[in-house]
């Protein structure tokens, strides 16, 4: 890494090396091409840091402002982009073919709590044994499952099977 470039990749004050810079006053006004030393004193002058907001241009553009206040700024946007960033997770919710009736009320209240918090849920049928011979059970409560959903969830993936289990994707309707 080059000494002159801090840690966090913004010059200010002595770092800046160029002899002009065009200097951006602390109201957002233009004040002009200025050597490096006078936009270092009119900084000084109003107790405020001269940083380089564009190094590549030529003259570099510098702003007068407060750069603890600016670095400040730049973590609380970037913790409230964070923040109101979603993140939708799969949820897994798993039944056998001889799931009983309280059971399957059960599990249904956690596929409708996971939909209502804006997740996807893969249901997941899976057979035992000699179980595979009867599919249909598990088909058939797949689709009643859709039924009793209907209200909130729109299916995204058809029931199919995959080795000993039967799979479907339900995701919350808009």
């Amino acid at each position: 890494m080059r000494r002159d470039i801090p840690q966090d990749g913004v010059r200010r004050n002595e770092m800046i090396r160029a002899r002009e810079v065009r200097v951006i006053g602390a109201e957002g006004d233009q004040l002009g091409i200025l050597s490096s030393s006078e936009a270092m004193a009119l900084a000084r002058e109003s107790g405020l840091d001269l940083v380089e907001v564009s190094a590549t241009s030529d003259p570099p553009v510098c702003r007068i402002m407060d750069y603890g206040k600016f670095k400040y700024e730049q973590q609380k946007k970037k913790a409230d982009a964070k923040k109101r960033q979603s993140v939708i997770q799969i949820k897994e919710i798993k039944v056998r073919p001889k799931t009983d009736d309280h059971d399957y009320e059960t599990k249904l209240r956690h596929i409708r709590r996971f939909l209502e918090g804006g997740d996807r849920c893969k249901v997941t049928v899976f057979f035992r044994g000699r179980e595979i011979v009867h599919k249909d059970r598990g088909v058939a409560i797949l689709e009643r499952m859709v039924r009793d959903l209907a209200d909130i969830a729109k299916l995204e993936q058809e029931p199919r099977a995959e080795g000993r289990t039967l799979q479907m994707l339900l995701v919350p309707k808009k």
